[in-house]
């Protein structure tokens, strides 16, 4: 795939699209990508599900030792965590006149409709969460046989460039910025159903988390991960409070899978990068502390005010 782009510009950050088909198109691909930075003394970070990274290792033989090999099933069960898993390897391996390469596939066959949607919001984030002058060459993967139409249609809006083993492209598709707000604005699906809701103000605050004590104390919750959500559910409640709201609505849901929790209110959220940005004080960030302890977090802010969904597995 390198040979088919332009010549690097050593000192620029570049987001690209890989589509991919099959084991071999899928190495052929990367490889040279890889191997390349390596060579050049770069630093090299791979992101992707395990099977797919021992395709990569097994390609690469002794010089796999060089990059940096990250499980994605783990680092981005919860996609808020992979931008500032990456903003910690620029940190530490990347800067003027050092330039970095990365491969990142946050989606996969399998994953979950509101585990793919947050992917999408992460993508298109990404586009904002590094700047522009920073020389990282991010190249993110997507199974062209195995992912629908629509996830590959999406692809486009995100990423600058598509690429194919046989093609090198700029996307007629790419929104950047706009995009990125448009995804941080839209509704959340409805989640149908009958959830509990208590309303919170400032006195009520301690409510809200007995609320969703007895909720999920009634389920399959580990009592850990109901510790934390308490937490999280009293942090965010406290945090709408802050940011002007004069009550906030907590619904939960407890599924048989799952324990979904919501904090609403009628303030907005400016920073797109919402939580996914380490805090310059512990526990700072409510949205950061939830990431954190919840499989999925999903935050969405407009006219209508603020969501956050969390997630957490039993």
């Amino acid at each position: 795939m390198s040979a088919l782009g332009p010549v690097r510009a050593r000192q620029s950050y570049r987001h690209e699209a890989f589509l991919w088909n099959g084991r071999a198109d899928f190495v052929r691909g990367l490889l040279p990508f890889i191997r390349d930075g390596l060579e050049a003394g770069e630093a090299v970070m791979v992101a992707t599900t395990p099977e797919h990274g021992d395709w990569l290792g097994t390609a690469l033989g002794p010089v796999a030792s060089g990059a940096h090999f990250v499980d994605m099933t783990e680092l981005g069960r919860n996609p808020a965590r992979i931008i500032p898993a990456w903003q910690k390897f620029l940190d530490d391996w990347s800067g003027p006149g050092r330039p970095a390469r990365g491969v990142g596939e946050p989606v996969w066959e399998g994953r979950r409709p509101e585990e793919i949607l947050e992917c999408q919001l992460h993508e298109a984030l990404l586009n904002l969460a590094v700047d522009p002058t920073t020389p990282f060459w991010l190249v993110c993967p997507y199974d062209a046989e195995h992912l629908n139409a629509g996830v590959l249609a999406e692809v486009s809006r995100s990423h600058p460039v598509i690429a194919t083993t046989a093609s090198y492209q700029g996307s007629r598709s790419y929104r950047g910025h706009d995009h990125a707000q448009t995804m941080f604005a839209a509704e959340l699906p409805d989640l149908g159903g009958r959830p509990t809701q208590i309303t919170v103000t400032a006195a009520e605050l301690a409510g809200a988390a007995e609320c969703v004590v007895l909720e999920t104390g009634a389920g399959d919750l580990g009592w850990d991960k109901v510790v934390d959500l308490i937490d999280a559910v009293r942090r965010l409640v406290r945090d709408s409070l802050h940011r002007g709201a004069a009550e906030v609505t907590v619904r939960l849901w407890d599924r048989p899978e799952v324990v979904v929790c919501e904090v609403v209110d009628t303030t907005v959220i400016e920073d797109l990068l919402v939580g996914r940005q380490l805090p310059s004080a512990v526990g700072h960030d409510a949205i950061w502390t939830a990431n954190q302890v919840c499989d999925l977090v999903q935050v969405r802010s407009g006219e209508r005010g603020t969501i956050v969904r969390l997630h957490l597995r039993k």
